[in-house]
C-alpha cells in the first residue's frame, strides 16, 4: 500500500489531501484544510499550520509528501512572500517527521490533472472529482488542489515507493 499526502500552502487556508492504493489503482482518499485567522499575528498563524501539519503527518504516516512549489506574481509580491513562509513550515514539518518531500509546480499539476496548465480552480476540482469518482464538489478549493498534488505524486512516484 502506497500513501501520498498533498499539501497546498496558504496562510488563510492550507489544503491537505491523502491518496492511497497499490501504486497503480487508487483505493482511498481523504481531504481537508487548515484555517487561520487574519486577525492573528503571522507567527501564531505559522505555528498553527506547523503544529496541525505535524499532527496530520504523524497520524497519516504517508510515504511521500507533495507540496505545491511556490511562485510569486510580479503584481502581488506580498502573496509570494506569505506562501514562502507557509511552504517553509510545511517542508520543515515533513522533514522533522522523516517523510520524503517533492515539490511540483502548479502549472505542471494542472496539466497532469486536467490536461491544461492554465486550468482554473473549477476545472482542477472537477478533474480531481472525476478521477476519484467523488460525487460532490470538493471544498474548499485548497483541499481539491491538495488532492491534485497527491494524485500527481501518486502517478509519478507511487510505483517506486
Amino acid at each position: 500500500m502506497v500513501k501520498i499526502a498533498g499539501i497546498d500552502p496558504g496562510l488563510a487556508g492550507t489544503g491537505v489531501g491523502v491518496i492511497h492504493g497499490d501504486g497503480v489503482n487508487v483505493s482511498g482518499y481523504s481531504f481537508g484544510s487548515i484555517k487561520t485567522e487574519k486577525k492573528d499575528p503571522i507567527g501564531l498563524r505559522l505555528d498553527i499550520i506547523y503544529c496541525k501539519i505535524t499532527d496530520f503527518l504523524k497520524d497519516q504516516s504517508p510515504d511521500l509528501v507533495v507540496i505545491e512549489d511556490i511562485f510569486s506574481l510580479v503584481k502581488y509580491p506580498g502573496s509570494g512572500i506569505s506562501l514562502a513562509k507557509v511552504s517553509g513550515v510545511l517542508i520543515l514539518a515533513a522533514f522533522k517527521t522523516g517523510i520524503d518531500i517533492e515539490e511540483i509546480a502548479v502549472r505542471e499539476v494542472k496539466k497532469i490533472i486536467s490536461g491544461s496548465g492554465s486550468a482554473d480552480k473549477y476545472q482542477v476540482e472537477e478533474s480531481v472529482r472525476t478521477i476519484l469518482g467523488h460525487d460532490k464538489p470538493i471544498r474548499p478549493f485548497h483541499a481539491s488542489d491538495a488532492l491534485a498534488l497527491a494524485l500527481c505524486g501518486y502517478y509519478r512516484f507511487g510505483r517506486k515507493l
